[in-house]
């Protein structure tokens, strides 16, 4: 079987004439980044590649994400900021390579091979409105519910009023990105520890979570969840100038424990965690966003709303509570 492929961007195929050398991938069509939602329409393919070197690119990846979802594979050649790079991850785009301006000959052999992966993987709708949830699949379940959150200035209060609305019996992990200063997170673990019944830590790489503890994402790598209950740390660039990044928390949340997963979204300045919060509730999950009345910026929480990501609104006093009562159902 030949997996369909469009390419999104001015020269692409005589660049990657080689792509289809072998009877995996057959071309489907080609176009500029302003016709691609017309093309993927057209084509219907099963997988896109697309060069990220103008930011018509990152609002090609959008449009087909919002209206015709279909796996897409971005070519980052530098042109753009790193930082725009993951955001072709955050709109969509399922993976990001770099691409040298002259690719060595087994560049595009493995391009192949990683369009042939994600042709066969399944995407989600990114629209603002209602929400689709995915059916559930074979897949084993998690081991665990989990609590992913997200905050920035604020935060610190924020999380000791919600954490100490939760038993030391909790019966989830929670994790949490907190924007912070370089260096004080750890000194953010121990006084939340000193404030709360639960256990918390500054999160390890490769360590296994377990319910009724709390992990902070370190300064200078990004928290990943994995779906056997483990902590990943990444040290890849900042995404929209943050490392540790609350929409790769709440993403990877989304993704390894589908509607076993509940995200919250506190208070902070700017919109990092609004896209991984919808992902959460796109996936199943349950999602809060604080109210406006008890933020100390309505900044983050707002745009989570904006996106329609959060099932519920709710006053920083009652989010505790009402993770106690879903964690229940999860």
């Amino acid at each position: 079987m030949a997996y369909r492929v469009v390419l999104v961007g001015g020269g692409l195929r005589l660049m990657a004439r080689t792509l289809f050398d072998g009877d995996a991938l057959t071309l489907a069509g080609e176009c500029g980044y302003l016709e691609a939602l017309e093309m993927v329409r057209a084509q219907n393919p099963d997988v896109v590649l697309i060069d990220l070197t103008t930011l018509d690119a990152l609002e090609a990846i959008e449009r087909v994400m919002d209206e015709c979802p279909t796996p897409i594979l971005a070519l980052d050649p530098g042109m753009l900021a790193r930082a725009d790079a993951f955001k072709a991850l955050a709109l969509g785009a399922l993976d990001v390579v770099d691409r040298l301006p002259v690719p060595p000959p087994d560049f595009w052999q493995s391009t192949s091979r990683r369009l042939v992966m994600l042709a066969q993987v399944r995407v989600v709708r990114h629209v603002q409105g209602k929400l689709r949830r995915r059916q559930p699949t074979d897949e084993a379940e998690p081991p665990f519910p989990l609590v992913a959150i997200a905050a920035s200035l604020g935060g610190p209060r924020a999380l000791s009023v919600v954490l100490k609305g939760l038993p030391r019996q909790f019966p989830a992990p929670v994790c949490i990105c907190q924007h912070i200063s370089e260096g004080f997170t750890e000194g953010l673990a121990h006084w939340l520890a000193s404030e709360t019944a639960l256990q918390v830590h500054e999160a390890l790489h490769d360590q296994m979570m377990e319910p009724g503890s709390v992990y902070i994402a370190p300064s200078g790598a990004h928290l990943l969840v994995r779906a056997d209950g483990r902590l990943t740390l990444d040290t890849r660039p900042p995404v929209r100038g943050f490392r540790p990044s609350c929409d790769l928390l709440l993403t990877s949340a989304g993704a390894a424990f589908g509607k076993r997963c509940i995200g919250v979204i506190l208070t902070g300045m700017g919109r990092d965690g609004a896209r991984g919060l919808k992902e959460i509730r796109e996936r199943g999950g349950r999602t809060i966003a604080q109210n406006a009345e008890t933020c100390v910026v309505y900044g983050m929480p707002r745009e989570a709303v904006q996106l329609g990501a959060a099932e519920e609104i709710l006053p920083l006093d009652r989010i505790g509570a009402t993770l106690l009562e879903w964690v229940e159902t999860c």
